[in-house]
């Protein structure tokens, strides 16, 4: 008896001991290749406008201010109240910025390496809902290679951070029906959610606790859960209360109301959509991947009384749900569902490898949609090949696209399940050489370069003080241009023109009216727009003074600084 007592824990002693170190093996392999591809070329891009530029000047603003301000607990943007979100994320790119100095990397690495991180913590997740470990594989492979993740996760943005700690809180409160100590780590992810993106922190807690309710609800009860709920809400509602105490009324319009709750209910910026935006987003950004999550959903809907389809209808629905119905609408707002697509499409690969084997055809529609994907890459190949020759990086991108579709598709026919892996492999080395390109930040392409014009800029005014205001007039204001001049570069149409001229509605005429009422302020103005034949000659502008103009050897050197001549 003590000889096969022994025997058998020592067989189990080695059972564990290999198990053990195959999930290290998994884990470090996955948070090795998504730290290779979200790190890759991360900083020889410029910061795009918006979020990019906005959350790096409010970081460079905690860097280089007194510690005795609190910088941290009341940021500021361009010297004033700074209410859009919590400043965790601001706050780690301040340290790199203060360590590093200022530049793209150092921006954009603390959003890509939580993103990073989230990769293996998905995988992690799914060995919590999945029986067999190739679901749980197959749901962060997915995951990993999918494009919005991959682009938005790179950007020195919050959502890297709220995706990370989203899958960290889900996670916990999956463990938590075992261990009920780990309902203390969801409250205190929680409560880093809050700290990255206000209230969207309470949608993914209503999210783990709908989940909970229909699958586990005596944990609703748990002590656990709620004391690690109120631990991680001590620091979001210590953070709320002292910008309350410091700022008053006008925190609860500007940070509550305008920049939190009014997005409900109104377009914030003009950015709305109808409620179909975000199935458009999710359709035309989640290929390959998307045939195989939306056959997990028809499992999951099958399979309904498991934990699992439980957990995946309810993140995925709820969240859709509630985004869709929301009045603005930003692309990267959908970026928390991704995970829950790619556990549904997890479930459907794994299907193929534990019980399809030889014993079923897959369905016809994988074929067929993969399919088209290859004849559409091939297209694109040789129109990049023959016609926008010059394009040589979409080229080697499309090519690879192309090959890995292909093989695909005859793998799919074949009933070949390494169809699965030459998927993911081609996936990835795809997005590999789109990261090495100068195409992942796309959006740079939409207007003109800034680092040329802000280098003029800075040139220019190095002997004017920083708080000097430049006018543009340029259609829009462009955040990117004020972050790399290190002053404020604001559109003349945003510029309040007095009530008898409220009527007055074009570039021209704001120019002129500004000219008249303004001080000796600086004034950046295109000489010659694309769409227009409007010139500085043919403004009605008195009192002149040309600084010196941008130097021919910038690519786009049609910009002028003007200012009023006051001798």
């Amino acid at each position: 008896m003590f000889d096969r007592t022994f025997a058998g824990d020592f067989s189990s002693n080695k059972i564990f001991e290999r198990e053990f170190w195959r999930e290290s093996v998994i884990i470090l392999a996955l948070l090795i290749g998504a730290i290779g591809l979200y790190t890759l070329n991360l900083g020889e891009l410029p910061l795009r406008d918006w979020d990019e530029a906005t959350v790096a000047q409010v970081a460079l603003e905690i860097s280089q201010k007194d510690s005795n301000s609190l910088p941290w607990f009341f940021p500021s943007l361009w010297e004033e109240p700074y209410f859009n979100k919590p400043p965790l994320i601001h706050g780690l790119i301040a340290i790199l910025f203060s360590i590093t100095g200022v530049n793209e990397f150092s921006a954009r690495i603390p959003g890509a390496i939580l993103t990073a991180i989230s990769v293996p913590l998905l995988y992690v997740m799914g060995r919590e809902i999945f029986k067999h470990r190739s679901k749980a594989l197959f749901s962060s492979l997915i995951y990993l290679t999918l494009l919005p993740v991959v682009r938005h996760g790179r950007l020195a943005m919050l959502d890297g951070g709220v995706i990370c700690f989203s899958i960290l809180m889900f996670y916990c409160t999956l463990r938590a029906r075992r261990d009920l100590r780990f309902a203390l780590g969801a409250g205190i992810s929680f409560g880093l959610i809050c700290l990255t993106k206000g209230m969207l922190g309470l949608l993914m807690a209503a999210i783990a606790l709908l989940f909970l309710a229909w699958d586990t609800p005596r944990l609703l009860t748990s002590g656990y859960l709620w004391g690690g709920f109120f631990l991680g809400s001590l620091p979001v509602l210590g953070w709320y209360l002292a910008l309350w105490v410091e700022y008053g009324k006008d925190f609860f319009d500007v940070g509550i109301i305008s920049q939190s709750l009014a997005r409900i209910y109104k377009p914030v910026e003009s950015n709305g959509g109808s409620i179909f935006y975000y199935l458009w987003e999710i359709l035309k950004y989640s290929c390959p991947w998307l045939i195989f999550s939306l056959y997990g959903f028809k499992l999951a809907f099958e399979n309904i009384h498991w934990s699992w389809a439980k957990f995946i209808l309810v993140w995925s629905g709820v969240y859709l749900l509630v985004v869709s119905l929301m009045a603005t609408k930003l692309p990267w707002y959908i970026l928390p569902i991704y995970p829950a697509l790619a556990l549904a499409g997890g479930a459907s690969l794994g299907e193929v490898t534990s019980s399809w084997q030889n014993t079923r055809p897959y369905p016809f529609v994988w074929s067929m949609f993969i399919g088209l994907l290859a004849v559409g890459t091939t297209i694109a190949c040789i129109y990049f090949s023959f016609i926008q020759k010059e394009e040589i990086q979409l080229v080697f991108i499309f090519v690879m696209t192309a090959l890995t579709m292909v093989a695909t598709t005859v793998l799919l026919y074949s009933k070949d399940s390494q169809f699965i892996w030459v998927l993911f492999w081609g996936m990835y080395i795809c997005l590999l050489l789109f990261c090495s390109s100068d195409y992942w930040n796309w959006e740079l392409n939409e207007a003109y370069p800034v680092k040329p014009v802000a280098s003029y800029i800075k040139e220019q005014m190095k002997e004017i003080p920083r708080d000097v205001i430049v006018y543009t007039n340029f259609p829009y204001t462009r955040p990117s241009l004020s972050f790399y001049s290190q002053r404020q570069i604001i559109s003349i149409s945003q510029y309040q023109i007095s009530s008898e001229s409220s009527n007055q509605s074009s570039i021209s005429a704001k120019i002129e009216q500004y000219w008249k009422t303004s001080q000796p302020d600086h004034f950046l103005l295109l000489q010659k727009e694309k769409n227009s034949d409007e010139t500085i000659e043919k403004l009605n502008l008195e009192s002149v003074k040309f600084l010196e103009p941008m130097s021919p050897n910038f690519e786009d050197n049609s910009w002028q600084l003007i200012t009023k001549n006051t001798d």
